[in-house]
């Protein structure tokens, strides 16, 4: 909280409210721990949360319900449908007790909806879900490019002065930029310039629009550059100004180009949820937010169309949201797949074998045969003084042999021991280590770490705790 206060405060360009929700998801998970409750319950905890921070950022308690469902947990059941309402009430109780009107952002409607609009909010909703791959996209490259600078105060420098000097020509980009907004939507457009260089062009609608357009290329650099630097803050605010300029650029070219009268204040509003829609993968929670921050559902046609075509149009391009991308691809957060979800829950540790009786390459078949006598398994590791495994023998390679009792003794270990077919190591994801199996159709594979043997795992034990695992699942 101090970290995120501190970057906003000094013109970082990134916004509080991903820090308060991470924050109340910390409090959440903590409490689960304090209490020694399971994974299911400690999510719905993480889940309640992220539900009453939104609740009370924004004075809304419908979309803290839907932020979780939709972004944190992702699959809607009644017994986590509970414990979510009651946090997001309690989120918003405690912000009207302490804060009562002073939130984020809030706008009173001065314009109603008109139909015969809706070709331009169909539009809207085109543009919105590209300008949000443009943010997705940019940030990422633009993060990555920064985080390859291994000095961390080089890195802050270079970021601090790149912000600097983006925000010494636009503005607007200083902080979370919801002042910028609210001009926007009180009529007020020209405030855009203030403090800028090019104040003297304020005059003109379409100086503002060309500004307002340089505004929305510049603001995501500007974004991942705080966020690259160092800076702490979330896009949650950056996704918001981003719609709103969107929605007042597409408004105010139609109305100078075409002669139409299209509400700005109106397009604005539905271009933020438009974004919103887009960036974070989430239409539910952009419309519920709008729709609860004006304090009216008279746009709820607008934003429910606005926010399904920048999803849909975002979605061809890019499958995954801004916050859930390099989870997925890093392999650290699954969805939708119950399979590689279950996998996942299983600790490879704590199903490896590791009373196996190994054997040294340098003796005897003989030994060997000795070690059959006490073993319960069929498979013996072949392991040399400095613990690294040499091989693997099994009684199939020896049961021809081992009852002849001349040869051996001569015979030595190394000479029938053959590879295993693969390995694998604690460090490895479970589905990593099922596709093994897969590939190599091998029932036990050995476990290495550091180039030192550990034990060896089957696929039966896996089975089982897999089946323990399910079981428990759908127990909860």
């Amino acid at each position: 909280m101090v970290t995120s206060a501190i970057t906003v405060g000094f013109g970082g360009s990134v916004g509080l409210e991903a820090p308060i929700v991470v924050t109340g998801s910390a409090i959440g998970s903590n409490l689960a721990r304090l209490f020694h409750l399971s994974y299911k319950n400690r999510t719905v905890l993480l889940g309640c949360g992220a539900a009453g921070a939104i609740s009370a950022i924004f004075n809304s308690p419908v979309t803290g319900v839907i932020f979780a469902m939709e972004v944190i947990l992702t699959e809607v059941k009644i017994s986590r449908f509970i414990p979510l309402l009651i946090a997001s009430v309690c989120g918003q109780l405690v912000s009207l007790v302490l804060l009562g009107e002073d939130i984020l952002f809030s706008f009173k409607l001065t314009d109603t909806f008109i139909a015969r609009e809706t070709l331009y909010y169909i539009l809207l909703g085109a543009i919105c879900g590209l300008i949000s791959l443009y943010f997705t996209r940019m940030m990422y490259f633009i993060e990555g490019k920064i985080i390859k600078l291994k000095n961390e105060f080089g890195r802050a420098f270079i970021g601090g002065i790149s912000l600097g000097v983006m925000i010494l020509a636009f503005p607007p980009i200083y902080g979370e930029g919801y002042e910028t907004i609210k001009s926007l939507l009180q009529g007020e457009s020209a405030a855009v310039f203030t403090h800028s260089l090019f104040s003297s062009l304020s005059g003109s609608q379409i100086s503002i629009i060309i500004f307002l357009v340089f505004i929305l290329l510049v603001k995501p650099i500007a974004t991942a550059m705080t966020i690259g630097a160092g800076g702490s803050g979330g896009i949650f605010a950056p996704s918001l100004f981003m719609g709103g300029l969107t929605g007042y650029v597409v408004s105010a070219t139609t109305n100078s180009v075409l002669g139409t009268s299209l509400s700005t204040s109106n397009f604005t509003l539905v271009g933020m949820c438009g974004v919103m829609s887009g960036v974070l993968h989430a239409p539910l929670t952009a419309i519920f937010l709008i729709a609860e921050i004006t304090s009216g559902y008279m746009l709820f046609v607008p934003l429910m169309l606005v926010s399904a075509i920048s999803f849909s149009t975002i979605s061809y391009f890019e499958k995954h949201s801004i916050y859930t991308k390099g989870l997925i691809e890093t392999g650290d957060l699954i969805q939708y797949d119950k399979d590689r979800i279950v996998l996942s829950l299983i600790d490879l540790k704590k199903i490896i074998e590791k009373a196996l009786l190994i054997i040294d390459p340098e003796s005897s078949l003989d030994d060997l045969v000795k070690l059959v006598m006490k073993s319960k398994r069929n498979i013996f590791p072949v392991v040399n003084e400095t613990k690294e495994l040499q091989g693997i023998v099994t009684l199939d390679d020896i049961r021809e042999m081992m009852f002849d009792e001349t040869t051996r003794k001569d015979v030595l270990i190394k000479t029938i021991m053959h590879k295993p077919p693969a390995s694998v190591s604690t460090h490895e994801k479970m589905q990593s280590v099922m596709n093994k199996f897969e590939v190599t159709q091998a029932w036990n594979l050995p476990v290495i770490d550091d180039g030192k043997y550990i034990g060896f795992i089957s696929k039966s034990r896996i089975f089982n705790a897999y089946r323990k695992k399910l079981i428990r699942q759908s127990a909860e």
